[in-house]
């Protein structure tokens, strides 16, 4: 099977899955590109698995790759990182017409669309996600960037990748955590927009599914980016479960992964707007279910005191009030902005 998605934001590109694709991701980008450079950016875990194929397929295709390979982890996710590849690139003397290939998760893929947006003031990348989350999510929309001590993301720019190349063949190779840790935000998008996904998600991922889970929240992804590329509005609705997420994220020194800090983040969420009768009809039980299901966390280690001291740092904080999403029903969530003086109360009521 083969789906192709396009996006029509500030740059128009298309996100191709298909099997195989990364055998073929050279011809694929020859057809965007005409320089003979490239830079492939991988983590240490991803570049042992898929660099030299990706290579292959490059030299293929008349591309003269160099290869960036750093340690595995969010802990990689730095301005020092990020200052160490814009290093590289310029000693290998890369041009602005020459792409980079972001190889790996949503660490790299925010990793090196942030070296894209700022190398030379912006060159074009491609993302080939090897991750269950990064082919659902962060792999398309433009958002890029690296984490701060303060806190996650709290520097990057928006910039559109040239080319999405997703090849469920790999998720082979991942561990039963780290398709859990996709599962997250796939639930997500069946929480925020879609019953039917959500239904089909209860009792466990559906494996004979996965690509068309793929496309359905891919092409979630596109419809809000369209809409709302520089997240000012309906995009913000992404961020379910995000806000808590990310302070959880932190405060376990990244112990907890990503998707198991969105799933803590969206049950929190879930029960602080069931017990303060912010919802339409109850949704937190059976959200904290459905996670259960797939071996996600849905009881949050850390006490509201310790979560607010995160959270008022998060780049969602405007003014004195942070805007939080919160569930009406089941595939229908709504923007909820919160003075961060009573933001206390509804974590407290969440855990």
């Amino acid at each position: 099977m083969s789906r192709t998605i396009t996006v029509s934001a500030s740059g128009r590109y298309d996100i191709l899955i298909q099997s195989g694709c990364l055998d073929f991701c050279g011809t694929r980008m020859r057809t965007l590109f005409s320089a003979s450079r490239t830079a492939v950016i991988a983590d240490s875990r991803v570049a042992a698995l898929y660099l030299d194929r990706v290579c292959a397929s490059l030299r293929n295709a008349d591309f003269d790759p160099v290869c960036f390979v750093f340690p595995e982890g969010e802990g990689s996710k730095t301005l020092e990182t990020w200052a160490t590849l814009q290093s590289f690139l310029a000693k290998n003397r890369l041009t602005r017409s020459d792409p980079l290939v972001a190889l790996g998760g949503g660490v790299t893929g925010d990793l090196t669309g942030f070296a894209g947006a700022t190398y030379l003031r912006g060159v074009p990348f491609v993302q080939i996600p090897t991750s269950l989350l990064a082919m659902v999510d962060s792999s398309v929309g433009g958002k890029t960037g690296v984490d701060l001590p303060e806190g996650k993301n709290l520097t990057g720019a928006f910039w559109q990748p040239s080319l999405v190349l997703i090849d469920p063949d790999v998720l082979r190779t991942l561990s039963a955590d780290q398709f859990s840790d996709g599962s997250a935000e796939v639930i997500k998008y069946g929480m925020i927009f879609d019953r039917n996904l959500f239904d089909r998600l209860q009792n466990g991922f559906p494996q004979d599914a996965v690509e068309e889970i793929i496309g359905t929240c891919v092409d979630w992804k596109r419809q809000v980016v369209e809409e709302d590329e520089f997240d000012n509005a309906r995009r913000q609705l992404l961020n379910y479960g995000h806000t808590v997420g990310h302070a959880v994220e932190l405060l376990s020194n990244f112990s907890l992964s990503h998707g198991q800090s969105v799933a803590i983040g969206m049950s929190v969420v879930a029960t602080a707007a069931d017990r303060l009768c912010l919802s339409e009809s109850p949704c937190a039980d059976l959200l904290r279910q459905t996670l259960s299901a797939h071996s996600l966390p849905t009881v949050c280690p850390y006490d509201a005191a310790s979560l607010l001291q995160v959270m008022l740092r998060d780049k969602k904080v405007r003014g004195n009030h942070i805007q939080l999403v919160i569930p009406s029903a089941i595939g229908a969530c709504r923007l909820y902005p919160t003075p961060v003086d009573t933001l206390l109360t509804f974590l407290e009521a969440g855990l």
